[in-house]
């Protein structure tokens, strides 16, 4: 089968297409053809070393953990799904190929097409996530910072679908989008906390930073202090006290199958994304490293 590879970290040129060979699926998990996968910043960190503690990458690695597919072979003790099953999930052993073995997995539904469906798994896990740890009730107000982009996106549509005020903070060009996603909507960037206190003269009750545009400061001036403040993108965490939320604790099926649900339901838009083949992952990485674009997946 066709994969993106690489064998070295480093910068996106390490990516290449290969001829390798096609993965098995173990106990729980099943291989689909697939029909999408997802690009993330994880990818990218993983591809360029970030992660790597300073050790040499011990076998060539096929990237991407989220993809969308057709089932067409099953692990031991799998029960519900069958060959021939549209699904997404998360992937084990990466998903920029033409097939791919799934860890955690759901159904697709027949209203998402296979690019929203591979835009879900990943962004959708980290709002879930963000959004448990925060705990925000029905008549608070959570302030998102990066309410535009995938995972600020979704945080806002769950948060708003249960009665809870969403500000959302966005690049001038983006405003009208967050809006759309039922959020107030204001710039970040130098004098973000006096343009919160505005739109929110009782305070925040809670702040998710989905972004990592420095916004933290602000974000504990809201507060007064640290507490119900997360961070998914921002390093400046671990000097000022804030929890970086890097471990994806709500990879299950059942977070997927919910996601999946409201998806096909009309109850969050997914993602926002567009197609690009296997041999232009690396472009698809140089384009993330600029933030040049929004959400992208490979399609083989």
């Amino acid at each position: 089968m066709r994969a993106v590879s690489f064998s070295e970290y480093g910068d996106p040129s390490v990516l290449t297409v290969v001829e390798t060979g096609v993965p098995e699926p173990g106990p729980g998990q099943v291989r689909v053809a697939v029909r999408a996968a997802g690009v993330n910043p994880i990818d990218v960190k993983v591809r360029s070393g970030l992660m790597a503690q300073g050790k040499p990458l011990p076998a060539p690695r096929v990237p991407g953990q989220e993809a969308a597919g057709v089932v067409d072979a099953v692990g031991e003790g799998v029960t519900g799904t069958a060959v021939g099953d549209a699904v997404a999930g998360w992937t084990a052993g990466g998903g920029y190929a033409e097939y791919a073995v799934l860890s955690t997995f759901a159904a697709k539904p027949e209203a998402l097409t296979w690019q929203e469906a591979a835009a879900l798994p990943v962004a959708g896990e980290a709002a879930v996530r963000a959004l448990r740890v925060l705990d925000p009730r029905r008549g608070e107000t959570l302030l998102v910072n990066g309410a535009s982009g995938s995972v600020g996106g979704i945080a806002v549509q769950l948060a708003v679908a249960v009665g809870i005020t969403v500000i959302g903070t966005a690049g001038g060009a983006n405003l009208d989008r967050v809006r759309a996603l039922g959020a107030l909507a204001t710039p970040y960037g130098e004098g973000l906390a006096q343009r919160v206190r505005a739109l929110a003269p009782r305070g925040v009750d809670a702040v998710l930073d989905a972004a990592g545009h420095g916004a933290l400061p602000d974000a504990i001036a809201l507060r007064g202090g640290t507490d119900r403040v997360v961070t998914l993108a921002d390093p400046a965490a671990f000097d000022l006290g804030v929890p970086f939320l890097s471990k994806p604790e709500d990879q299950t099926a059942q977070t997927l199958e919910t996601l999946m649900e409201a998806a096909a339901d009309g109850r969050i838009t997914p993602p926002a994304s567009r197609a690009m083949g296997l041999g232009e992952a690396a472009q698809a990485h140089r384009e993330w490293e600029r933030k040049s674009s929004g959400k992208i997946v490979l399609v083989p």
